[in-house]
């Protein structure tokens, strides 16, 4: 036996372990709380702490560990309009997202701490805005 084909075999196997392994891992945030939220809020972590609705969509608002996530939901999904969410943290400019979009536009996140944030969201021509919360 040529010994190149005896070292070949361990780092296929290593491969192949390491793969395995990296799609349990998926597997195993998929069936986490976390993951469930991020079904329904299009990829937000943590607890929603608030909803914002309005006449064509709704915005979810979660936190997690000092992190705020938003994401806004079109009330019908279907075809190409202008969605977007956007989160500011009291002292630092929003984070935005925007554009053409089925069904949701985000998530955003950004690192609030302790402080206020101000949520945005709009689908189409309707919008919310939430003002200072979360304070």
């Amino acid at each position: 036996m040529d010994s190149g084909a005896i070292r070949r075999r361990p780092r296929r196997r290593l491969a192949l372990a390491a793969a395995v392994l990296a799609v349990s891992g998926a597997f195993a945030l998929t069936a986490t709380g976390t993951a469930q939220a991020a079904g329904s809020a299009g990829g937000c972590a943590g607890r929603e702490v608030k909803t914002l609705p309005f006449k064509t969509g709704v915005t979810h608002v979660y936190k997690r560990n000092g992190y705020i996530c938003a994401v806004t939901v079109a009330r019908t999904p279907g075809p190409l309009r202008t969605m977007s969410v956007s989160v500011q943290a009291r002292g630092n400019r929003p984070v935005v997202d925007k554009g053409r979009f089925r069904q949701h536009a985000g998530p955003v996140t950004v690192h609030a701490g302790r402080r206020c944030v101000w949520i945005k969201g709009s689908v189409g021509r309707y919008s919310v805005s939430s003002g200072w919360i979360l304070c």
